[in-house]
């Protein structure tokens, strides 16, 4: 049976520098277990993302968020997503998902 791995890299910082609170990831910690029975959140060390922007590279420190599911609703997470933009002020926030087998 597959499964889908849905990860969300999630910003330390919003667009203007300030560190995003606390309470934002708790609230997203907390939605997403209870529709997914649970997640795994890697927050101990930011991870760093780094992309090419007008022939420079910005970067950001991120942490992720990853929750496995057996049926995947491509417009539910696409909603999600954006509300995920408005609540940590990013103009645009990674959700992935891959398929995978639990072996």
């Amino acid at each position: 049976m597959s499964h889908h791995l849905i990860q969300l890299l999630l910003p330390l910082f919003d667009n203007e520098g300030q560190p995003c609170p606390r309470s934002d990831y708790r609230r997203v910690r907390a939605e997403l277990s209870q529709r997914f029975g649970g997640l795994t959140a890697f927050t101990r060390a930011p991870a760093e993302g780094f992309w090419e922007e007008k022939s420079e590279t910005a970067r950001d420190d991120i942490v992720v968020f990853e929750v496995m599911t057996s049926e995947l609703d491509p417009a539910w997470w696409a909603a999600y997503r954006r509300r995920l933009e408005a609540c940590f002020r990013q103009d645009s926030i990674v959700v992935r998902a891959q398929e995978t087998r639990l072996l």
